[in-house]
């Protein structure tokens, strides 16, 4: 039986899924066999306010990428988004002693454990879904790399915990799992946008994935192959229509049309349309400048910025990102594909998760909904070397 990869993006916008099946060759990418999407209904700011509409919407988008590949979809993996979505800093440090002084992957086990200990006081009503290693010391000093097989006394870790406001992800796990779907594994939303979207060059140079959808703007900063930040602010897309709405005293659907170029022959003069557009993409780039700012990256990441999701189709958006945040800008492709696959940026979630899915069999891992993913961000390295573009 074929095995195949379901990601279900759920946003406050559309419910995207992904159906992909692994390629003849085993060096090739997964290829896309269904996609379906449908009108989200029951959410606001990327969290839920109504679990039956909500599965709705997520009924829907499964039952047409499910008819497109002719396949049944029992279990999926779900990205998780929203500004339930945050960060925290951290660091753990463990003896060496117990493993006679030599630093095994039990011991870095027990420092990331010990540097989620330290956070507890900040977690609050939040649950870590990603435990990615920043830095490790051994005996106060920087090691390039993983510390494996070093000997010394003690191992210190920096970590950035992403984490998620429990309530959310518990009814998104709720939603789909009401669907009739078995949800196999969870992954933040840009996380996954990034493993198709970026490739490893600009990583390790230094790149922000920008992501605006309708109600949301998610950042992600990679530096060193690793990401180092996530931000997620709460506007998006959807205030440029409703600016566009106010100002020329328009139904929203007209506003949205006109957003996006979809109507010709109107009497609203061009140069007033591009002003509002983008006023509202310099605030919100304006805010993406503001945390590379507290990051210390300020200009200062040579591959620039790369945007995705649904508002990466405006016009000029790229144009505006070169301008505010003075650093080079591009509207993001989903790699391996080709562009007669009908699969834009604003897939890149949903078809993200279906290479992670992808990866963590090639490389043998079994991680399930509900285990504590430590490490994750080096296993999906490993499994996804082949895949990146």
């Amino acid at each position: 039986m074929q095995r195949i990869y379901t990601g279900i993006d759920i946003g406050t916008y559309h419910v995207k899924v992904v159906i992909a099946a692994p390629a003849p060759s085993p060096d090739a990418p997964l290829s896309i066999i269904g996609t379906g999407t449908a009108a989200s209904r029951g959410l606001r700011h990327g969290y839920i306010i109504d679990t039956k509409e909500a599965t709705r919407s997520i009924r829907e988008a499964l039952g047409r990428a499910q008819a497109v590949a002719k396949v049944k979809v029992r279990h999926a993996r779900v990205g998780l988004g929203g500004i339930g979505l945050d960060e925290i800093r951290s660091s753990g440090d463990v003896g060496l002693t117990v493993s006679g002084g030599i630093v095994t992957e039990r011991e870095i086990e027990r420092a990331l454990k010990e540097s989620e200990k330290r956070a507890s006081p900040k977690l609050t009503n939040r649950t870590v879904i990603h435990t990615i290693p920043l830095q490790y010391r051994v005996d106060g000093t920087k090691v390039f790399g993983r510390p494996l097989g070093m000997q010394g006394t003690r191992l210190a870790i920096d970590t950035l915990l992403i984490t998620m406001l429990s309530q959310h992800q518990e009814d998104l796990i709720e939603a789909v799992e009401t669907a009739g779907i078995e949800v196999e594994g969870v992954m933040a939303s840009p996380l996954a946008a990034s493993l198709v979207t970026l490739t490893k060059a600009q990583k390790t140079a230094g790149v922000a994935l920008a992501n605006i959808g309708a109600e949301t703007l998610s950042v992600v900063v990679f530096e060193d192959d690793m990401p180092i930040s996530i931000k997620i602010f709460p506007i998006g897309s959807s205030d440029i229509t409703e600016s566009i709405a106010l100002s020329f005293k328009i139904p929203l659907t007209e506003a949205e049309s006109l957003k996006r170029g979809g109507v010709t022959g109107s009497d609203i003069p061009e140069r007033k349309m591009y002003t509002i557009v983008a006023t509202r993409l310099k605030e919100m780039y304006t805010l993406v400048n503001a945390h590379l700012k507290t990051l210390g990256r300020h200009r200062l990441l040579p591959a620039g910025v790369v945007i995705t999701g649904g508002g990466s189709g405006l016009a000029t958006t790229a144009d505006i990102a070169r301008a505010v945040l003075q650093l080079p800008s591009q509207v993001g492709q989903v790699g391996h594909l080709p562009r007669s696959s009908g699969v834009d940026a604003s897939w890149a979630v949903a078809y993200g998760l279906c290479r992670w899915g992808f990866a963590e069999d090639a490389s043998g891992g079994t991680h399930m909904f509900g285990d504590v993913v430590r490490d994750a961000w080096d296993s999906l390295k490993q499994g996804m070397r082949s895949l990146l573009p």
